[in-house]
C-alpha cells in the first residue's frame, strides 16, 4: 500500500522534469519546502510499512498537513524577513535520515535472516 505515494512523488517529479516550467525565486523555495516535506512524509510512511503499522488515512492526512505548515512557515517567514524556512528543512530532514536509518536497519536485518536461514537449511540436508 505504501507503494502509491512513492509511485504518485515519481510520477510527479518526472512530469516535473519533462513540462520543464521554471521555477525560481520565492516559489522554488516554496516548493523545495514542499518536497522535503512530501519526502519526510513518504519515508515516514514505508517505515510504517516495514514495521505493519501502515494507515492509509494518517499518511494522507500527514503528507498534507507536513507539507502545508512547512510551506505556510517558509511563507511566513519570507514575508517578516527571517529564513523560517530553514527550522522546516532541519526538523523534516532529520526526520527523513533517521527514517531512512530505520529502514536500511530493517532492511539488513531481513538480509541477515534470509542468509542465516539459507545455511541453516543447507547444513541440515547434509
Amino acid at each position: 500500500m505504501f507503494l502509491i505515494p512513492l509511485l504518485a512523488l515519481t510520477l510527479g517529479a518526472l512530469l516535473g522534469i519533462m513540462l520543464g516550467v521554471p521555477v525560481g525565486g520565492v516559489f522554488g523555495l516554496y516548493i523545495a519546502v514542499g518536497v522535503i516535506a512530501g519526502l519526510d512524509s513518504v519515508f515516514g510512511g514505508w517505515r510504517s510499512a516495514l514495521e505493519g503499522k501502515f494507515q492509509n488515512d494518517v499518511f494522507l492526512t500527514g503528507f498534507f498537513s507536513n507539507v502545508l505548515i512547512a510551506s505556510l512557515l517558509a511563507f511566513v517567514g519570507d514575508n517578516l524577513g527571517i529564513d523560517l524556512y530553514l527550522a522546516a528543512v532541519l526538523v523534516m530532514g532529520w526526520r527523513m535520515f533517521t527514517n531512512l536509518s530505520i529502514i536500511r536497519r530493517h532492511a539488513l536485518n531481513r538480509w541477515q535472516d534470509a542468509r542465516a536461514r539459507s545455511r541453516t537449511d543447507s547444513t541440515s540436508g547434509d
